[in-house]
């Protein structure tokens, strides 16, 4: 062997696996996310979906799914009459029961259980005070679900609820103005936050110590409006927010193209986290749960692709090195 080629082959060997590996690109992240968190019957097919792919999920749970009448009494969300809530409460014992062994069973799957707040009331004119008391009765509400209908609760339910809850997305995206949000939510022990719309995939800011996500504008539609990638905004953009069976098919395909093109303008470029939210309700007959499960399906499976939650997907971003301060957020 002649000694430059000899030479050659020495540096190669030492270079560390690290720094040979260090051009490859990033996994690129997929995070889904559920409002609500209600319909018993989505907590299994939404957990089904998720085990069949590979991925985890977030689940922002609305805690007045979780109150029974007599707690539905006692609730008053900040501003509000005693027992009102824009989405209503548990009809039953039963169905809280039954929620509460989807909401558990999705903790030990590593799904990523989040808050909602309550009574999904919009927040953008309350003070720091307002949020810290919604935040305190989630908490409480959570702390007490299982005695409250009478069952044993798993040994490591009060340490999920005390130390495992780290998110929060506003009702209606709808955010305080200034830092009052924020500042309830760190006082609560939350740590990231899920309530921006961004122009586009964006990395997630930080905001006085919260991780500050939002979601994206994707190009929709022949003409590629842009729309939030929410399955909500897509039923009032195809149908006015009238269910409309009839052209379910057609919603679900331009749902799904939206979808996947917003992917792959991601994966084949940056990498930036592709972010997109769903409800508890199958809108349209259902097309937007169709097209969600079409492009997990898809790409969950890939290896270089993670389907994650928001509390995996954190230090997989800092990893990265490109987190940036807030600024006039």
């Amino acid at each position: 062997m002649s000694r430059p080629l000899l030479a050659t082959c020495l540096v190669a060997s030492l270079v560390p696996p690290a720094a040979a590996e260090a051009a490859d690109p990033p996994k690129q992240l997929v995070i889904i996310s559920f409002d609500g968190a209600h319909d018993n019957a989505l907590w299994l097919k939404s957990r089904e979906m998720a085990a069949k792919n590979g991925a985890h999920f977030t689940y922002f749970l609305s805690c007045t799914f979780l109150m029974n009448e007599a707690a539905k009494k006692a609730y008053q969300a900040p501003h509000q009459k005693p027992g009102k809530s824009n989405v209503g409460f548990a009809r039953s014992d039963d169905e809280i029961r039954e929620r509460l062994g989807n909401i558990w069973h999705a903790h030990l799957e590593g799904h990523d259980i989040a808050s909602h707040a309550c009574g999904h009331f919009d927040g953008r004119l309350w003070s720091e005070a307002d949020w810290f008391a919604e935040y305190a009765t989630f908490h409480a509400t959570l702390k007490n679900a299982w005695k409250s209908v009478g069952l044993d609760e798993p040994a490591d339910w009060q340490d999920l609820v005390d130390h495992g809850i780290k998110g929060f997305r506003a009702p209606y995206l709808s955010a305080t103005a200034g830092a009052d949000m924020i500042a309830a939510e760190k006082k609560a022990g939350f740590t990231y936050d899920a309530s921006l719309v961004t122009k586009g995939p964006a990395m997630p800011v930080e905001e006085d110590g919260i991780l500050r996500f939002g979601l994206p504008l994707i190009p929709e539609g022949p003409s590629e409006k842009p729309i939030i990638g929410m399955d909500y905004n897509l039923f009032v953009r195809h149908s006015k927010g009238e269910e409309d069976r009839a052209d379910s098919k057609e919603f679900e395909d331009r749902s799904y193209a939206a979808f996947s093109q917003a992917f792959d303008r991601q994966y084949n470029g940056n990498r930036i986290p592709l972010q997109l939210g769903f409800h508890f309700v199958e809108m349209n007959g259902g097309a937007y749960w169709r097209a969600l499960d079409r492009l997990v399906s898809d790409v969950c499976h890939r290896a270089d692709v993670a389907c994650v939650s928001y509390s995996e997907a954190i230090p997989m971003i800092q990893a990265r090195g490109k987190l940036q301060q807030a600024s006039g957020l």
